[in-house]
């Protein structure tokens, strides 16, 4: 959006501006953060780190805010990631809260749990793709991947799903 650059370039020097532009993305920035990581707390860190680095850096207007933001996102999750590397996965994993006995809540822990058995990689394009619905190029712009890249993971996430989930829907 065209105003979302606005307060992007107003923010810099109005804290208002900036505070509006936090309001507009962070609850979509959240939503991607913790399909990313499957964490509340680290959602929410990496939301916060996302627009500090916004702040610092330079917005060159090739992509829209939110895609520039999802990008400094995935990034600021990949670095999370490289730092607890050799921690064990148990120990990056929320436990799953109490779940509501709907077939919605179980779906969404069910998706949850599913996408946190895959690598970074295939959690990314499966977000951005099917519940973002992200283009492919833009999907390439926010990982900084080519399109081609983008394609293969989609299509390699898509088949480990099928294959570690088989039977899982009768």
């Amino acid at each position: 959006m065209d105003d979302d650059v606005e307060l992007l370039r107003l923010g810099r020097s109005d804290p208002g501006a900036f505070r509006a532009l936090v309001e507009r993305q962070s609850q979509y920035l959240y939503g991607v953060a913790h399909a990313l990581t499957n964490n509340s707390a680290d959602a929410e860190d990496l939301v916060q780190e996302t627009f500090l680095a916004a702040v610092k850096g330079s917005f060159r207007g090739e992509s829209s805010v939110r895609t520039w933001l999802v990008r400094i996102l995935v990034n600021q999750a990949a670095m999370l990631r490289r730092t607890r590397r050799r921690r064990p996965v148990s120990e990056l994993v929320e436990a799953p809260s109490r779940v509501d006995s709907t077939k919605a809540a179980d779906a969404k822990a069910d998706l949850s749990a599913m996408l946190a058995q895959l690598s970074l990689d295939h959690r990314q394009v499966l977000l951005l793709r099917e519940l973002e619905g992200m283009s492919y190029e833009q999907m390439a712009a926010t990982l900084g991947v080519p399109r081609g890249t983008v394609e293969s993971r989609l299509y390699r996430a898509r088949e480990e799903l099928r294959k570690k989930f088989k039977g899982y829907l009768p």
